[in-house]
């Protein structure tokens, strides 16, 4: 276990330091950041370019446990429109996009092998919740009994108060 800490501490500088490295020389003028277009981050893939999202479902544990924040993992596919939907909806919420700050976040665009993350099904878009011990709160889910981490644009503001049950519950339970 404590090489494994070792090799993401390891990883994470690696990948910090090509982040830096990257940025080094590239100075704007006032002019050409204002003519050219914003590209947004690649991690947030349009969910919220200013928030801080994690790289690996690994990483976004690691930083989890030792943050002690929660974690939000958001599964999503590109072409699907349901995702594309909610996604627009997420992004253009400030009181979520607000709030989200205070999670660990994740989004995915591929399955991961672990199970935790399918409870019922590998459907997309779907929104699970990991407090920092690593339990996926199996307790906080959307309104359809088919697919309990669904939501859809019309049931943002359930993903809003279901981000602040977890946050909640982290304070009550740790």
């Amino acid at each position: 276990a404590m090489e494994k800490s070792y090799m993401s501490m390891f990883l994470l500088l690696v990948a910090i330091s090509c982040a830096v490295a990257k940025d080094v020389g590239k100075k704007e003028t006032k002019e050409t950041k204002e003519t050219k277009p914003k590209l947004p981050q690649t991690l947030s893939r349009g969910w919220g370019d200013q928030l801080i999202w994690t790289q690996t479902y690994e990483e976004a544990l690691f930083r989890a446990k030792h943050s002690n924040k929660p974690l939000m993992i958001i599964h999503h596919l590109e072409d699907c429109p349901h995702s594309q939907a909610l996604k627009k909806v997420f992004a253009e919420h400030k009181d979520i996009q607000k709030l989200a700050e205070k999670f660990i976040l994740l989004n995915l665009v591929y399955e991961t092998t672990d199970k935790n993350l399918s409870p019922d099904g590998q459907y997309v878009p779907r929104i699970l919740f990991i407090d920092p011990s690593l339990t996926v709160r199996a307790d906080i889910t959307g309104r359809y009994s088919n697919r309990l981490y669904a939501y859809e644009p019309s049931d943002i503001s359930l993903l809003y108060s279901n981000m602040q049950k977890a946050l909640k519950l982290l304070k009550t339970e740790l």
